[in-house]
C-alpha cells in the first residue's frame, strides 16, 4: 500500500496533469465550440510559439536565470528571416538567418549575465529594447508583406497535422534527451539549486549559461519563422508581451522560479493550461484587457504557490533533521548510561 508521504509526492508531481484534464472538461461543457477538431488544429498551431518560447523560460528559470528580451528578439529574427527568403527564396537561408540573429542576441545576454555578472533581469530588459528599436529601424516601422510560400511554416498541413505542431515535437524529444541524459541537463539543475556548490563539484558555471542562452536563441528562431508564417506579415512590432506568455506557461508548469526545478513534461502542460483558458475566454467574448488580468493573476498566484511550497518543504528538511539530532543524542545518553552502571 501507497503510504501517506508517497501519495503526496504523487499528487504533487501529477497534479499539472489533473489540472489540465479538469479544465478540458470544463471548458467543453462552457463552450461547445471547443472541442471541435477544427478548434482544437487552430489551438494546437497557436500554442506552437508559445511552447517554444516556455522551453527557451524554462531552461533559463531552472539555471537561475530568466529572458524578458523574448518577444523583441524574435520581431528582429523573424523580420531579418522573412526579408532573407524574400531576397532569396530559400527556407534554410531564412531559418539560418532567423537563428544566427537570435542566438547573437542570446550570446550578448550571456556575456553579461556570466562574465560581468550583470542580473538576468537587467541584461535581457536592456536587450529588449535594443532587439525591439533595432527591429522598428531595419523596417522602417512598416510590416513586411506577401511572404509567399514562407507562410507554410505557420499554416501549412501534412496531412491532418499542422506543419508547426510537427516541428515542436521534433524539438521537444531533442529537448528531452537534452535535459534528461545529458551532463549539461543535470548542470542546469545543480546550479540553479546552487551555483557556488555547482562550481565547487566541478561543473563549468559560464559555459553552461551560454549553453542555456544559445539555446533559448535557436528555439526563439524557430518561433520567430513560426510566428510571422502563422501571420503572414514580417510584423516588427509584433510578439510583444511573448515572454510573459512564455514565464507563464514554464511556471504554471511547476518550474520554480528560484531556480533548480522544472519538468519539460510540466511546462507542456501549463503551455496548454494558458493555452486553453485564453481560446476558451476568445470563445466566450471575454475582453482582451481582462484576458490580460488572468494572465497576471495565474503569474502571482503561480508564483506565491511555488515560495510556499519551497518553504514547507525546507521546514520539513529541518524538522527531519531536529528529530535524527534528537534521536542521536537520546542514542548517546542511553549509551552513556549503560557505561556508567557498567562501571
Amino acid at each position: 500500500m501507497l503510504g501517506q508521504n508517497n501519495v503526496s509526492e504523487l499528487a504533487r508531481k501529477y497534479s499539472i496533469f489533473l489540472v489540465l484534464i479538469a479544465l478540458f472538461i470544463i471548458c467543453s461543457f462552457v463552450s461547445p465550440y471547443f472541442i471541435q477538431s477544427s478548434n482544437l488544429i487552430n489551438v494546437s498551431r497557436q500554442l506552437c510559439v508559445g511552447l517554444l518560447i516556455a522551453y527557451g523560460e524554462m531552461i533559463l528559470i531552472i539555471s537561475g536565470f530568466l529572458d524578458l528580451s523574448v518577444g523583441a528578439v524574435l520581431a528582429l529574427s523573424g523580420v531579418i528571416s522573412v526579408n532573407v527568403f524574400k531576397a532569396t527564396q530559400s527556407i534554410i537561408l531564412a531559418a539560418v538567418a532567423a537563428i544566427a540573429v537570435a542566438v547573437a542576441c542570446n550570446l550578448v545576454n550571456a556575456l553579461f549575465v556570466a562574465n560581468f555578472k550583470v542580473p538576468a533581469f537587467i541584461a535581457t530588459l536592456g536587450m529588449m529594447q535594443v532587439a525591439r528599436g533595432i527591429a522598428l529601424y531595419y523596417t522602417g516601422g512598416q510590416n513586411i508583406l506577401q511572404l509567399g510560400s514562407y507562410v507554410n511554416i505557420g499554416q501549412g498541413m501534412v496531412g491532418p497535422i499542422p506543419v508547426p505542431v510537427i516541428i515542436v515535437v521534433i524539438i521537444t524529444l531533442i529537448l528531452y534527451y537534452i535535459i534528461n541524459h545529458t551532463r549539461y541537463g543535470r548542470g542546469i539543475y545543480a546550479i540553479g539549486g546552487s551555483r557556488e556548490a555547482a562550481e565547487a563539484s566541478g561543473i563549468n558555471s559560464k559555459k553552461s549559461i551560454y549553453t542555456s542562452y544559445i539555446i533559448n536563441g535557436i528555439l526563439i528562431g524557430f518561433a520567430a519563422m513560426i510566428f510571422m508564417a502563422r501571420n503572414n506579415a514580417g510584423l516588427p512590432n509584433g510578439a510583444i508581451g511573448y515572454e510573459m506568455t512564455g514565464l507563464t506557461a514554464a511556471i504554471v508548469g511547476g518550474t520554480s522560479f528560484t531556480g533548480g526545478i522544472g519538468t519539460l513534461s510540466g511546462t507542456v502542460a501549463g503551455a496548454f493550461i494558458i493555452g486553453f483558458l485564453e481560446n476558451v475566454m476568445n470563445l466566450l467574448g471575454v475582453n482582451s484587457y481582462i484576458q490580460s488580468v488572468v494572465e497576471g493573476a495565474i503569474i502571482i498566484l503561480a508564483v506565491a504557490f511555488d515560495v510556499m511550497s519551497k518553504a514547507k518543504r525546507k521546514t520539513k528538511v529541518i524538522l527531519v533533521e531536529n528529530d535524527k539530532v534528537d534521536d542521536e543524542k537520546e542514542d548517546g545518553d542511553g549509551a552513556a548510561g549503560t557505561a556508567a552502571g557498567d562501571a
